[in-house]
């Protein structure tokens, strides 16, 4: 089973627009949660431009699925998740004002940094994963790391879908495969919604965890919260 996993910065990103408490960040990994979404990610930025740390604390309790945090790993976010003990941390290669994530790690340039941060997460319960493009090298990488998954970044895939969707998919059939070989875990995330995401997961067997969320709080828009979820929980049968 691919486990779908919302990401609701988007619910805070509205909500800080305006101020206040509305929409409400705690009410919405509920209802995702009661929907049927078996995780909830958030992506905490230094400058709480969305998620903010007081919400990460805040909604921990809440999260009876499976509970995934990304972000760069400065020091404060690793304190912060090994206070917090989600289930997973995913890893980026953001730059602290990057609008949203553009890229996957260079493995090898980093690994010594990650090794450190893999191994200072895994003594703490976490499951790692770290975000990487569809690139072999990178993921064989990932594996001399040690961490428990990767993640793909799937916007190159979604960019081109519309055009050729079988040259969009054939990068991302191998990296998974390599992985997989390796013994890591995969999951995929960026710019996946209705329109690609069944596509993807009928050709990446295995697939873990799909992470969504601009496509899909947009979508709710137009369609509401509870039918958009089921709408993509469908495209992962």
């Amino acid at each position: 089973m691919t486990r779908l996993s919302v990401n609701i910065n988007k619910i805070a990103t509205l909500r800080n627009s305006r101020g206040g408490k509305i929409p409400s960040v705690k009410e919405a990994a509920i209802k995702c949660q009661e929907f049927g979404a078996q995780g909830i990610t958030v992506h905490p930025r230094p400058d709480e431009r969305h998620i903010t740390r007081h919400d990460v604390y805040e909604i921990k309790p809440l999260i009876y699925t499976e509970f995934n945090i990304e972000g760069y790993p400065s020091e404060d976010f690793l304190k912060m998740v090994t206070e917090v003990k989600p289930h997973q941390v995913t890893l980026v290669p953001d730059s602290h004002d990057q609008l949203t994530s553009d890229h996957g790690w260079d493995t090898w340039k980093h690994m010594s940094f990650l090794k450190e941060v893999i191994a200072r997460l895994q003594e703490s319960g976490i499951r790692t994963s770290i975000f990487v493009d569809p690139d072999v090298a990178a993921i064989e990488g990932a594996a001399e790391i040690k961490t428990d998954r990767i993640e793909l970044y799937t916007e190159p895939y979604a960019s081109l879908y519309p055009i050729e969707r079988n040259k969009a998919i054939e990068p991302f059939i191998e990296a998974a495969k390599t992985a997989q070989k390796l013994g890591l875990g995969v999951n995929a995330g960026h710019d996946l919604s209705l329109e690609n995401l069944n596509f993807l997961y009928k050709n990446i067997p295995n697939l873990e965890e799909v992470s969504i969320g601009h496509a899909l709080i947009a979508d709710a828009l137009y369609l509401g919260l509870e039918t958009t979820i089921r709408k993509y929980l469908d495209c992962l049968k």
